[in-house]
């Protein structure tokens, strides 16, 4: 099948090799000329343009930054480019609001479209391991479901359009919270004189286990290997969590719904954004919790 991919950063440049394996024949675009090469050394086909990729496409993929991208992508590049039977896809995280509006206009236009948000970081973007969150109509969801398994752990139809969305902002509201509180509780805990490893041991196992801790556990040499393992390099940026808890205080609020506790997380992420920590991964928040933090 021939699908366009657009935005290949750090989670669309691992996607799109895995279409490429499952024996897709991938049209790749980028702004960036170095994610473009690593594309192409994947097995993608260059394009010299999103409107190119798209040009005969059964499929489009997209992953970009943000909703202005989302809109501006489809706008001006996809939308009268890829052929009215191409299977439109974006799994960029975004908005509800405004995926529910390129759903609408993609409809108006004659297009089917789900929107696709991912969760489970570069690791899992590159491993196939992803799990997609889908929000559409139940016959887009089963013309987009084959495509996205070769990326996936898990293919999950969240509801109608924006409903994928909501679910990933939610999902990472919790994510947030939980590695926020993961965090200070590993700080208390060594204070107060226990041994790491033996906190771990002893919640992973308790009713205080949960992801942050089995999983992803923000201590280096505790748990599976993480980014902790790494200086908090890779893994899930502390920027883009601290995107996703603003796009869910902003849906908290248009819904009319009190969230204290993702507010928390929020303001937490901001600051250890605001203090240099954008770009570590987001468990490493637990440096400015404990004072070790400096950019």
């Amino acid at each position: 099948m021939k699908i366009a991919f657009i935005g290949l950063g750090h989670m669309g440049g691992g996607m799109a090799p895995n279409l490429v394996k499952a024996g897709h024949d991938v049209q790749a675009f980028d702004l960036s000329e170095e994610a473009l090469a690593a594309a192409e050394q994947a097995g993608c086909n260059r394009a010299a343009s999103a409107a190119e990729a798209v040009k005969d496409a059964e499929v489009v993929v997209t992953m970009l930054p943000a909703a202005k991208h989302v809109l501006d992508v489809y706008r001006s590049q996809v939308f009268g480019n890829a052929p009215e039977s191409a299977l439109l896809i974006d799994c960029s995280t975004i908005d509800v609001g405004s995926a529910r509006t390129v759903a609408e206009e993609a409809q108006a236009k004659g297009y089917a479209m789900v929107d696709a948000p991912v969760s489970g970081g570069i690791a899992a973007a590159a491993g196939g391991t992803l799990a997609f969150m889908v929000g559409g109509s139940d016959e887009a969801f089963a013309e987009a479901q084959p495509i996205l398994e070769p990326m996936a752990k898990a293919v999950i139809h969240a509801g109608e359009a924006g409903a994928g969305q909501a679910a990933k902002i939610c999902n990472n509201m919790i994510l947030g919270a939980t590695m926020a509180v993961t965090c200070e509780a590993f700080v208390l805990a060594q204070k107060l004189g226990l041994d790491p490893k033996v906190f771990y041991d002893i919640s992973s196992q308790a009713s205080g286990q949960s992801w942050s801790m089995t999983s992803y556990c923000p201590v280096p040499g505790v748990g599976p290997k993480t980014p902790a393992d790494n200086d908090y390099d890779g893994g899930f940026a502390a920027a883009l969590m601290l995107k996703d808890l603003k796009l869910a205080m902003q849906a908290a609020e248009q819904a009319g719904v009190e969230v204290e506790m993702g507010e928390e997380a929020e303001e937490m992420y901001e600051a250890f954004v605001e203090k240099g920590g954008g770009s570590k991964d987001f468990s490493g928040i637990i440096k400015m919790i404990d004072g070790s933090w400096s950019e």
